[in-house]
């Protein structure tokens, strides 16, 4: 029997979200599911470019590849932590969690306020 090599399946993410776009209610439903998709994307690109399969990430976890397919599956499953780091872990890379603040909407016409902790243009020449 010939030894199989992993070949991974090719997708074009920006041809596919160009295609599925066109669908009715799709932008709400992506868009609510935005942060599930980008991690599943993540985990996807991770394994992918370790050149492995589900099977061989399942083993060196020490789980299914069904139990790996779940993971993978954006909206469907939400990993904890530790199983995320797991995961990395199995496909050589380490978990960065980041919380990036969001920028307020600003209401059309309205003014930029001025931060109390910054200082004025004014006061910015003088020394203290």
């Amino acid at each position: 029997m010939a030894d199989l090599k992993f070949q991974p399946v090719r997708h074009d993410h920006k041809a596919f979200l160009e295609k599925i776009s066109k669908r009715r209610g799709f932008s709400e439903a992506y868009e609510a599911l935005e942060v599930e998709y980008a991690l599943a994307h993540e985990m996807l690109a991770a394994r992918s470019r370790a050149g492995l399969t589900q099977e061989a990430v399942a083993a060196r976890m020490g789980t299914t590849k069904s139990a790996i397919s779940r993971l993978e599956a954006a909206g469907k499953h939400a990993p904890s932590v530790a199983s995320l780091k797991r995961y990395a872990a199995a496909v050589g890379c380490t978990l960065k969690i980041e919380l990036v603040p969001t920028v307020p909407k600003r209401r059309r016409g309205a003014q930029p306020s001025v931060r109390a902790d910054l200082p004025h243009k004014a006061a910015a020449g003088r020394s203290t």
